[in-house]
């Protein structure tokens, strides 16, 4: 019986090959899409996933009751850590967590190295697998670990236990002992590094070691099993009582409010599976996986206007084969029989397609990581679990939208089918409802796509308070002290061509080729209450370099030797102290030191499109070490120009790796995601659209076939072309005017909700959900068109001649 069914099938499919093609063309293209998006959001949603301890696992942040509301934050005071592993209960490990980078000073080994630095816990906790060596090894200061890969670029070899590291960490010189290697950590970790050095070495830990008013790091502690985040949370109350009695007693004074448990610094866990997903806005955290459940969507939307298409399709295909059906029950076939008879070819189908699908999928995966700069693999799908629930997901698509157009021809009367009627009315209902649900979804992703193109265009030219076109960032990576290599930078392009000025700061503009972002913040006292500000160290000639406007006072200036003591702030930060003549007021930092405020910058965006303006201050503090350089280049000959800054780096150091770029390209890294979801649902919009225009094509030859002799009538007695285009076409034009009456406020609300995570967006408009329905209905007309004038067009009397 089966091997009947199969064989039945196959001649079947073969016989109309144009339906089985165009079936087998659509789900191969859904199965594809679903297969690509699907890869790309597991790899995403599997971040961290591969730690044994990942239950058990948090990051610590706190909670600040300000005057203007609440404030979380990660940066934790040195002294943090063993404190609150020695008077909390339930914590079995904990680590301090710094990224930095060093630069391996071996002669022609020269390599800039991903640095953290960590407490000795942290392999304890972390799965970084050890290949040689101890998980203890940074209980030695002296001692470090490195990856196997860097132990392969440094020394040409994995077992370099016991080998030498000689490291320029913030300019200064340290001699390391190899003291374990470890597997290189998985693509889909957020800790990546090269080689992980004990906590004591950071960057003036020294001076903060007993400083609970200076934060620069992060914190992670493993609980006991039995233990839940929200017990460290109660128990840590007298904890911050104590430790932070001084900053409690400000915040009274400057009029906060506690927050619902009386309290208002509190500490907080944030499970670390979920960090990935976390985005801290300064107000509020906010843990969302939305980003790859949406890419996950779109693939399985794909897959629902194809198995619609399925659905439309095979019924439409079921007019040539109803005098079979009658036959076939005249000779003692029963509704069950048929059943599988027809569920055995929509079988065939979806496994063809499958195959097909999977096959097209691996050839395009390379161009997909390509595109989307993403290291995903299809192995990513390659989990007995997901294997499990892409197994289950295909046949429940395979019976869904297979089993119902076979129900739907098993139940037809015999002597209905004998006669050849296949009679749908009453039952339009659900071709209809199928119709619009197609094309609500094909809006929706038309709609994201314009309005996703628009928010980027929005931000890539928004201006930002600072000349990006015309200003090349260079990451201060070389042997030499980063001061003496700005010096000399200025000195090597003194008098060239195209060169405007040069500067540096500690801190660059959106993200640049060595990925690295950097922020800090201080908090004092003003007029006897608290401020906090973000703090950025300069050179002379940083606002002029970067094209920053002054409002009012003046900048840093050679001429003035005091400019030491002097600072530079913005709009912003003059809102925070509430002065509306801020220069020549002074401030007070580190309890003694005196700052006389020079010069107010109009605000510009110094942070993410996705963060308002916040007070940042300027500082000339020498003591203090510059990261980047910053050179002005005149508009013209401007590739020539980079070429000669590139040049000059080399002669300064030339073992160290040029990373320049212009900062419209850094701040274009910082709208990644932005891009890659654009060009994602615009993809997806295009698939649904050719999707979806497959599926009217097969009404269409439904609609024309039912309506052969009707045709052929009305053409009889005057009936025009046109007449008879728009009798056959206008019920479909209605249907998508449903789908835009449902999909516009779904699309609406969608969006909106999207665009609420920028602090500068656009405002929705009309026209952009009325240019997507209207788009949507030029393409059914076009795709509907293309059979009923055939259809209008053609002899009547072989329209009336047909049976």
């Amino acid at each position: 019986m089966l091997r009947n069914y199969i064989k039945i099938a196959l001649r079947n499919l073969w016989k109309d090959k144009s339906f089985t093609l165009l079936n087998v063309l659509g789900l191969s293209i859904a199965f594809t899409a679903s297969l690509l998006l699907g890869m790309y959001a597991f790899f995403d949603l599997s971040y961290d996933q591969f730690h044994k301890n990942k239950e058990d696992l948090f990051q610590v942040y706190y909670a600040e009751q300000k005057p203007g509301g609440q404030e979380v934050a990660t940066s934790m005071p040195v002294p943090f850590a063993p404190a609150l592993q020695q008077e909390l209960p339930n914590i079995k490990h904990i680590s301090r967590y710094i990224s930095d980078h060093a630069l391996n000073l071996e002669a022609g080994k020269e390599l800039d190295l991903n640095l953290i630095f960590v407490d000795p816990d942290f392999f304890q906790m972390f799965s970084f697998e050890t290949v040689l060596g101890t998980k203890e090894v940074l209980k030695d200061n002296a001692q470090i670990s490195i990856t196997e890969e860097t132990a392969q670029k440094l020394f040409g070899k994995t077992e370099a236990l016991g080998e030498t590291l000689d490291l320029l960490i913030n300019g200064r010189r340290e001699v390391f002992t190899v003291g374990s290697i470890l597997k290189d950590p998985p693509v889909t970790s957020g800790l990546r590094f090269d080689v992980a050095v004990n906590f004591s070495h950071s960057p003036n830990y020294t001076e903060n070691l007993d400083r609970w008013d200076s934060r620069n790091h992060s914190v992670f502690i493993q609980l006991n099993k039995d233990a839940t985040a929200s017990d460290i949370t109660q128990s840590a109350v007298s904890f911050t009582d104590l430790h932070y009695k001084g900053n409690i007693e400000d915040l009274k004074r400057d009029g906060a409010q506690p927050n619902a448990n009386g309290n208002y610094l509190e500490l907080h866990l944030l499970p670390f599976k979920d960090i990935h997903f976390a985005d801290f806005k300064g107000h509020s955290l906010k843990v969302s996986r939305a980003y790859p459940y949406m890419i996950l969507g779109i693939g399985l939307l794909i897959l629902c206007i194809a198995g619609i298409n399925f659905v439309n399709m095979s019924i439409a295909r079921s007019a040539q084969r109803l005098r079979e059906i009658g036959m076939r029950k005249t000779l003692g076939a029963a509704k069950k029989q048929l059943f599988f008879q027809f569920w055995s070819e929509s079988v065939w189908v979806f496994m063809i397609a499958l195959l097909l699908g999977i096959g097209i999928s691996m050839a395009l995966e390379s161009s997909f990581r390509q595109l989307f700069n993403t290291p995903a693999t299809l192995s990513h799908l390659s989990s007995p679990v997901l294997i499990g629930v892409l197994v289950g997901s295909f046949v429940v698509i395979t019976f869904i939208a297979g089993g119902y157009p076979a129900l739907v021809l098993s139940k037809l009367g015999t002597l209905k089918a004998l006669k050849g009627k296949l009679d749908l009315a009453g039952k339009n209902r659900v071709r209809n409802t199928l119709m619009v649900v197609q094309f609500s979804i094909a809006i929706v992703l038309i709609s994201g796509t314009l309005v996703l193109g628009k928010q980027l265009d929005f931000m890539r030219n928004k201006d930002l308070g600072f000349n990006k076109s015309q200003v090349v960032a260079v990451p201060l990576n070389g042997k030499h002290a980063n001061r003496q290599d700005v010096a000399l930078l200025r000195n090597e392009l003194a008098g060239k061509p195209g060169i405007h000025s040069v500067t540096a700061s500690d801190n660059n503009l959106g993200l640049g080729k060595d990925g690295s972002t950097y922020f800090s913040r201080m908090g004092f006292d003003y007029k006897g209450r608290g401020v906090h500000t973000n703090m950025l160290v300069v050179d002379y000639d940083y606002p002029e370099t970067l094209g920053l406007h002054l409002k009012e006072g003046r900048t840093f200036s050679r001429s003035y030797s005091g400019d030491s003591l002097s600072i530079v702030i913005n709009e912003a930060m003059a809102r925070e102290l509430q002065e509306k003549d801020p220069v020549n007021k002074q401030i007070i930092l580190d309890d003694s030191i005196k700052y006389t405020i020079v010069g107010v910058l109009k605000d510009y965006n110094f942070q993410s499109l996705n963060k308002k303006i916040e007070p940042i201050s300027l500082f000339m503090k020498s003591d203090w070490d510059l990261y980047y350089a910053f050179v002005k280049v005149a508009p013209q000959n401007m590739a020539q120009t980079f070429e000669s800054i590139e040049d000059a780096w080399k002669r300064i150091e030339p073992n160290a790796e040029f990373l320049g770029s212009f900062l419209d390209e850094n701040i274009d890294r910082t709208f990644k995601r932005e891009r890659t979801m654009t060009t994602i649902i615009t993809s997806g919009s295009l698939i649904a659209i050719i999707l979806s225009c497959i599926g009217l094509f097969a009404i269409s030859m439904l609609v024309v076939t039912q309506r052969t002799k009707e045709i052929g009538v009305r053409k009889v007695v005057g009936a025009s072309v046109a007449q008879i285009t728009v009798l056959l076409t206008k019920d479909f034009v209605k249907l998508v005017g449903i789908a835009f009456v449902i999909a516009a406020p779904v699309a609406w609300w969608l969006l909106s909700q999207w665009l609420q995570d920028y602090e500068y967006r656009i405002e929705l408009q009309l026209w952009i959900f009325l240019a997507a329905g209207l788009l949507a209905v030029f393409i059914a007309l076009v795709t509907i068109s293309f059979r009923t004038i055939r259809a209008a067009l053609k002899n009547p009397v072989e329209s009336l001649r047909t049976e």
